[in-house]
């Protein structure tokens, strides 16, 4: 059974940075897409980052440029690191992965199959 666990989430003031991690149990990590996604009171979930099995790597707008994700296969562990936070980046942040997300897929959430419980971010101005 997959397992992926979120961490690294607090309050931090506007402009600070945080670097969440998400660690992934009960599969072959390397062949995985992992995915970060957030979700804000009262808005949809929307497509943060994303890094392939080739650590490819995929960004929403909103983060190009602010937030970095890379992965540690032998740690079995992708980190976020978002930088210059604003308080529009308050949500909580999930990770989610799959083996078998095409690239035209990679931004879709519905698209991955396994998600963590998530991690709150909170950014104060």
């Amino acid at each position: 059974q997959v397992q992926l666990v979120e961490s690294g989430g607090g309050l931090v003031q506007a402009g600070g940075s945080l670097r969440l991690s998400c660690v992934v149990s009960g599969s072959t990590f390397s062949r995985y897409t992992i995915g970060w996604f957030r979700q804000a009171p009262g808005k949809e979930r929307e497509f943060v980052a994303a890094i392939r099995y080739n650590r490819a790597t995929y960004y929403a707008n909103f983060a190009e440029g602010r937030f970095t994700i890379s992965r540690d296969n032998a740690k079995n562990t992708v980190w976020l690191q978002m930088n210059s936070l604003q308080p529009d980046d308050t949500a909580v942040y999930y990770c989610a992965g799959d083996t078998g997300i095409i690239l035209s897929s990679i931004r879709g959430g519905a698209n991955y199959d396994h998600w963590g419980q998530g991690t709150q971010v909170t950014v104060s101005s």
